[in-house]
């Protein structure tokens, strides 16, 4: 889903979708930023402007997954952060793995300027997600938003800068209603357990292999990290 944060609300609700409550389709705000079910939009905008990535406050759309029968787990979400000319300033990724634990990555142009598709952002790795690849490296994000889609990338390096993994999220955009939400919740009834399990499966593949099996360390005490730098992409 890619919900604009000043829009959410009771005005939300239909018989397949339920904002705060239980639904077939369902969100909540104590499953996103500081999780204490505080302002989202608040949180968003306070964290950018606590970390000096400060513009005049546009919208703020978070592309999410919804519960689905009270369940979610989402790997990462997307903060698109604007101005007040909507223009993309800054994106937040909200960082999940499967041990209850999280992290933030905040990425916007060096320069406080626009932020274009071609721009990519690289970011030190902080946290550990998967158990079969170490805490170093670094990820090369790049986002594209439009008025009909959006694609979010992030190909990570391990620490001799060889290039080991490519993930993308790529999605086009319909309207938010009764209809759609009927649509979506039946041609994927069960997308986010779907999801974790997946996430198991191929994670008992990798051991089936004798991939080399890496123990979680501890969580950083820092659990955000700001990357303002800005590279281009190749033609």
């Amino acid at each position: 889903m890619a919900l604009p944060l000043s829009k959410l609300g009771e005005r939300l609700n239909n018989r397949y979708f339920k904002y705060e409550r239980f639904g077939l389709l369902s969100f909540y705000n104590k499953d996103h930023g500081n999780r204490d079910g505080g302002d989202l939009l608040l949180w968003a905008r306070n964290l950018l402007k606590q970390n000096k990535i400060i513009f005049d406050d546009g919208e703020i759309i978070l592309v999410t997954m919804p519960r689905v029968f009270g369940y979610v787990f989402n790997p990462i979400s997307f903060y698109y952060c604007y101005d007040a000319d909507e223009k993309l300033r800054a994106v937040i990724c909200e960082v999940n793995n499967t041990f209850g634990e999280g992290h933030i990555y905040v990425c916007t142009p060096d320069d406080n300027d626009e932020f274009l598709p071609s721009h990519i952002t690289k970011t030190v790795k902080m946290f550990h997600v998967s158990p079969f690849m170490e805490r170093e490296g670094h990820y090369d994000f790049q986002f594209k938003m439009s008025e009909k889609s959006m694609v979010a990338m992030i190909d990570y390096f391990d620490k001799d800068n060889q290039k080991k993994l490519i993930t993308s999220l790529k999605g086009g955009f319909s309207d938010f209603n009764q209809d759609n939400c009927s649509r979506a919740f039946w041609r994927y009834p069960l997308v986010t357990l779907k999801s974790i399990m997946l996430i198991h499966w191929q994670a008992l593949k990798l051991v089936v292999k004798r991939i080399k099996y890496i123990p979680k360390p501890d969580q950083m005490a820092n659990r955000i990290t700001i990357s303002k730098n800005k590279g281009h992409n190749n033609p």
